[in-house]
């Protein structure tokens, strides 16, 4: 599935809604999900149409590591909780899209004790490393499944069959890049049978998209290099950057719609990115005229300061709690907001920018101009990260749509 019309608003649960940090077994439920859904309005308020969650499944403490995956995770509530959120969400038009951690799972995960005990059976399920298990990336809290063992790929199926039978629209598979993509493939067969509508995301932050995707029969991929080009680009004031990106990504989406972003939970805010709080309306037009399936992480969207710290709790920062509803939003994110509520309504009127033929015009280190076609319509993009305005003349017919070409201006020209 392509997911063209669909833009998606990316929450990390466990954060959002204040939850505790760790996650005692026996701990008691708490029903903090029923919070998401005073924020569906505000979704759709946005011009979204999309509600992706990070970890929302039972897990040792931030989410990542799972110790089951057909539990929703207490800190957050219940399965009923989350049904009703989706049943909620669907109401509305909203699609929901759940985060699926199978490349590895959390030392309290069942079959684990079973391996840690020697039962041969449950080590199977995991990869021996010298005298220890294999983990992920170096974090020992983290054991890195097999993904040559049948019964791995049977629990991975299996777990997301059950949630999408539950009324879940997607998946966001984690840390897609350290599986086989021939794994993948194997589960998106079984999955896309049963669920042919299922979109199936894999966070891949390297390598051969295009590749990937074909590979592993999943629908769409995690676009970083654009992400990357487009702050760096933008603080360097070297949109060569930026266009060499933009070129690699229209051969992409002859074969897939990426999901693009300017910030996720990963990441440093794009606020707090970029160097020159002006070049943020360059980051959005971009983010919101080119193809793919563009994802807004929450608070983004509010103008929200965050960076990403390579230390213990450095991801406090980028993942905060929010208000209970969206009438305790600070009004200084408006004018981000409204940014943003004019940019979607754009791409939501002129849908064929989802698949849209990207043509670069005129490129210096300062300027850059490109030209999306498609369904017999065209839009006109202009970057400028100069201090002069930039020389430019619409095609006949075009009007100017959103923003201007003045210094550090982006502008969108269009015919409506």
């Amino acid at each position: 599935m392509r997911f063209e019309d669909v833009i998606l608003w990316h929450v990390y649960p466990l954060g959002f809604t204040g939850a505790e940090r760790d996650r005692p077994e026996g701990s008691p439920v708490h029903h903090r999900l029923p919070q998401l859904t005073a924020w569906l309005d505000h979704v759709i308020g946005l011009g979204a149409n999309g509600l992706q969650l990070g970890p929302v499944f039972d897990s040792e403490t931030h989410g990542y590591d799972t110790r089951d995956h057909l539990r929703i995770d207490p800190r957050l509530g219940d399965e009923a909780d989350l049904r009703a959120l989706v049943a909620a969400a669907h109401g509305r038009g909203i699609r929901v899209v759940l985060d699926g951690v199978f490349n590895h799972v959390g030392r309290s995960f069942p079959m684990f004790r079973r391996a840690e005990e020697g039962d041969p059976e449950a080590e199977r399920w995991f990869v021996r490393s010298g005298a220890g298990w294999a983990d992920f990336e170096g974090h020992s809290a983290l054991v890195a499944l097999n993904h040559d063992e049948p019964a791995v790929l049977e629990h991975v199926v299996r777990v997301m069959r059950y949630w999408l039978d539950a009324g879940i629209d997607g998946w966001r598979l984690d840390a897609a890049y350290a599986v086989p993509t021939g794994f993948w493939r194997r589960v998106a067969d079984a999955v896309h049978a049963s669920h042919p509508d299922a979109w199936l995301l894999g966070e891949v932050i390297h390598g051969d998209y295009p590749a990937f995707v074909r590979d592993s029969g999943l629908d769409s991929v995690t676009q970083y290099e654009l992400w990357k080009a487009i702050w760096s680009a933008l603080n360097e004031r070297n949109l060569w950057e930026l266009a060499w990106s933009l070129g690699r990504h229209r051969d992409m989406v002859e074969s897939f719609l990426p999901a693009t972003f300017v910030g996720n939970h990963d990441t440093t805010r794009i606020a707090s990115r970029l160097e020159d709080e002006r070049h943020l309306a360059h980051a959005l037009t971009v983010l919101f005229t080119v193809g793919g399936t563009p994802v807004v992480y929450a608070g983004d969207e509010e103008g929200f300061r965050g960076v990403k710290e390579d230390r213990a709790g450095g991801d406090d920062a980028v993942r905060p709690r929010f208000p209970d509803d969206p009438g305790g939003l600070p009004s200084s994110g408006e004018a981000v907001r409204r940014l943003h509520q004019r940019l979607i309504a754009l791409r939501r009127r002129k849908r064929w920018l989802a698949h849209g033929r990207y043509e670069q015009l005129h490129v210096e280190n300062d300027v850059l101009v490109y030209r999306m076609t498609g369904d017999d319509d065209a839009v006109s993009v202009v970057l400028n990260v100069g201090d002069v305005a930039a020389d430019f003349i619409p095609e006949p017919g075009e009007r100017l749509l959103e923003g201007g070409v003045g210094p550090h201006q982006a502008a969108i020209f269009g015919r409506e």
